[in-house]
């Protein structure tokens, strides 16, 4: 039954009548008046002064106070995003919307601001030991950069992303170490394991949506036990041994290679120099011969002595020392011509050969001879050189 239907004659169903006596509904202003007294009871007001100062005074402080407090409500609202960050608006603690950077407004106890850094790359690290395909054990370590590019979905899509990153990279880096045999993970192998497991760790975090993307990986250190250590530090030394000598090698390839071709290229431009040189000089001859044949057919006694005095010429020329035979007599005569030069016309005596019977040669004895063919000496004023 409602409070206002009429029962009793209508007179027990009003709940502002209690005793049979109308009290009305309660006055605002009593109830001001009686927090006004508690007020000033407690900040110790005179409680002489009349009701309508209570009132009156009451109702400022109270005006005052929300006034305030609104002030103080609206202030507390204001907040700044930075450049870097993305902010996620949160009403009554559901999603609301994202804000970008600068200073923005919001009620404060309704909103919650959530800033989110969508630029810095972060770093995350796992280790641990691993077996491999061929059952050895290894300790590897494993860093990977990632950065937020969607920061709502890297709030909300999972209940913690960095740490389901992180398992995610530790799952994937396990499976493809187990894939592998120990020689490639600790040696050459290094970077077909890093490209994998990135490819795998790329396929495994797709489905979750957590807002991160990947911006590379980096395979850090690879140890075998510390029981077998030092061997696998022989066995890597080796290895770098190897690809070192390799290096050199094809170094020092490139660096002979282009000077044998300079080399070949010399020689070939040589030889071909050689043999115009050679063929230019065989023109010559022949041609010098055909001017020569018609002189020898005229004269050929002459043409005979001419070519063997020039020849002699061409060959006492490159010697500095002649031996001259005496006819009708066993002296040999040596004239030292390079001692000759040297002491720049200083006329010295021949010196004998000491196995000639004689050792006194007379330079001025009539019976020197004469070097020249008898035929040369008789033409000699009739043809000279030619």
């Amino acid at each position: 039954m409602a409070w206002n239907e009429p029962g009793k004659n209508g007179k027990d169903n009003d709940p502002w009548k209690q005793g049979g006596r109308d009290q009305g509904p309660p006055d605002l202003d009593e109830v001001f008046r009686n927090l006004s007294k508690k007020f000033g009871g407690i900040f110790g007001g005179n409680k002489n002064t009349s009701n309508s100062s209570n009132n009156s005074g009451a109702s400022a402080a109270l005006i005052l106070i929300l006034v305030v407090a609104l002030l103080v409500w609206a202030f507390s609202g204001f907040y700044t995003i930075k450049e870097s960050e993305r902010g996620l608006i949160l009403r009554f603690g559901q999603y609301h919307s994202e804000v970008m950077p600068g200073i923005h407004w919001k009620p404060t106890f309704i909103d919650t601001v959530t800033p989110v850094d969508i630029t810095s790359v972060r770093s995350l690290r796992t280790d641990g030991f691993m077996l491999t395909q061929d059952q050895n054990l290894v300790r590897v370590t494993f860093e990977i950069q990632y950065r937020v590019f969607d920061a709502r979905a890297y709030k909300f899509s999972v209940v913690d992303a960095d740490s389901s990153l992180r398992e995610a990279t530790d799952a994937a880096l396990r499976y493809v170490v187990g894939h592998s045999i120990m020689d490639d993970v600790l040696t050459k192998g290094r970077e077909v394991i890093r490209q994998n497991t990135r490819t795998e760790l790329e396929q495994i975090i797709s489905p979750y949506a957590m807002g991160l993307q990947l911006v590379d990986v980096n395979f850090r250190d690879a140890r075998p036990p510390e029981e077998v250590k030092e061997a696998f530090d022989d066995a890597i030394a080796a290895q770098e041994d190897e690809q070192r000598y390799i290096r050199e090698a094809e170094a020092y390839a490139r660096e002979i290679e282009p000077r044998a071709r300079g080399q070949v290229n010399r020689m070939m431009q040589e030889a071909e120099a050689y043999k115009q040189q050679i063929l230019l000089k065989a023109q010559g001859e022949v041609a010098r011969f055909e001017k020569l044949l018609p002189e020898y057919l005229a004269a050929p006694q002459v043409t005979r002595d001419r070519m063997y005095l020039e020849t002699m010429e061409q060959v006492y020329r490159n010697s500095s020392k002649v031996l001259v035979d005496v006819k009708n007599g066993n002296n040999i005569m040596y004239l030292p011509l390079d001692k000759m030069i040297n002491n720049s016309g200083d006329a010295k005596a021949p010196v004998m050969n000491p196995l000639a019977p004689s050792s006194r040669t007379n330079t001025n004895d009539s019976r020197t001879p004469d070097l020249r063919p008898e035929t040369s000496r008789a033409d000699s004023t009739r043809t000279g050189r030619g």
